[in-house]
């Protein structure tokens, strides 16, 4: 729920995320609160779009989620990004301030192909009757009619004064509001994609990996050295990198059992494209497979083995992994890198 308000007709306000067809709204009304946070209140049209563009970027971008098949924002990201040539993991305000600065034509283009909807449409809730006239809605949004949100003009909206106090107020609570609902939105576009709430904004620190290098230092340690499953170089103690087999874009976590040393020079240049399973999947299954036994038998009480509870529920009362393990894995790891393909993550070469 967002903050109610005894003058103001939060219920309107509200009823803009009912019904979604669309993520312009969302990002819209993300971009209208990241400007009145910064004390804007006549905002130009472009530093709206730009901040859209912006906001989605990473979704779209690095973790490849899908915004369903009719969607604009996420096609017109796409081709901004082709357009530009910005990388897939830029900062979210280096993006914005490119984009409402960009000379290039095409890029002007696409932005501005989200006014023939987006401004007038996120008003719909106050003007009901008129809400599929356009040139009516920007009428009488003039006078901020009905206590509407904002006025439309062709080139800038303006903030109704008597909202300024409350989104300034709570932008954090309608932001959380905001997200929480984009997630649901993306969640029913990509039923089988874990942790959607979690790939909405850029995080901003990557979780070290330190602790579970520490652990393969000791499996590696303890072998006399590793095979990397990718390219058979040979890897011994702190001359490795700790790859995910499952690329971390499309998991999003460090969980124990999608990490494997790997040859640093091969870990930088498969950045986040997809294992072919039928050429590395046994490698992986038995290089995780000793992993395991050794922590169990030199680090009994390590953590990092609950990290396997959710494919192997009985791991703490085995000492060795039975054969059929094997293909229970791979029905864990199979499906996550199916779905990961469709979603527009490509394969190894």
């Amino acid at each position: 729920m967002i903050p109610n308000h005894e003058r103001l007709p939060i219920n309107l306000l509200a009823a803009s995320f009912n019904k979604t067809a669309a993520a312009y709204k969302f990002y819209w009304f993300l971009s209208i609160l990241d400007e009145v946070e910064e004390g804007q209140y006549y905002i130009p049209k472009q530093r709206l779009f730009s901040g859209m563009v912006a906001t989605s970027w990473y979704t779209i971008n690095y973790f490849k989620i899908s915004f369903g098949k009719q969607d604009q924002l996420h096609d017109k990201v796409k081709e901004i990004a082709a357009v530009e040539g910005i990388n897939i993991d830029e900062d979210r305000g280096k993006i914005k301030s490119r984009l409402n600065t960009s000379n290039v034509l095409s890029t002007q283009k696409l932005l501005w192909r989200f006014d023939k909807q987006v401004p007038h449409r996120f008003l719909s809730p106050w003007f009901p009757s008129i809400a599929e006239n356009k040139n009516a809605v920007y009428q009488a949004s003039q006078d901020f009619e009905n206590d509407g949100l904002y006025s439309l003009e062709q080139t800038h909206i303006t903030i109704n004064p008597i909202w300024i106090d409350y989104l300034s107020r709570n932008a954090g609570i309608l932001k959380s509001f905001c997200y929480w609902k984009l997630s649901l939105y993306l969640q029913k576009h990509n039923p089988n994609v874990p942790d959607i709430p979690n790939k909405l904004v850029k995080p901003a620190k990557r979780n070290s990996l330190a602790k579970p290098r520490k652990v393969w230092d000791m499996v590696v340690e303890e072998l006399g050295g590793v095979d990397c499953i990718y390219t058979n170089t040979r890897l011994y103690k702190n001359g490795f990198a700790v790859e995910h087999f499952i690329p971390y874009a499309f998991v999003s976590h460090d969980l124990f059992w999608n990490l494997i040393p790997a040859c640093p020079s091969f870990n930088s240049s498969k950045s986040d494209k997809l294992p072919q399973l039928e050429k590395y999947f046994d490698a992986f299954y038995d290089l995780q497979k000793t992993a395991i036994e050794i922590i169990k038998y030199r680090m009994p009480k390590e953590k990092l083995l609950e990290d396997y509870l959710s494919i192997f529920p009985d791991l703490e009362s085995l000492q060795k992994l039975p054969d059929d393990y094997k293909a229970k894995f791979k029905t864990t790891i199979e499906p996550l890198i199916t779905i990961a393909g469709n979603n527009g993550f490509e394969y190894m070469i």
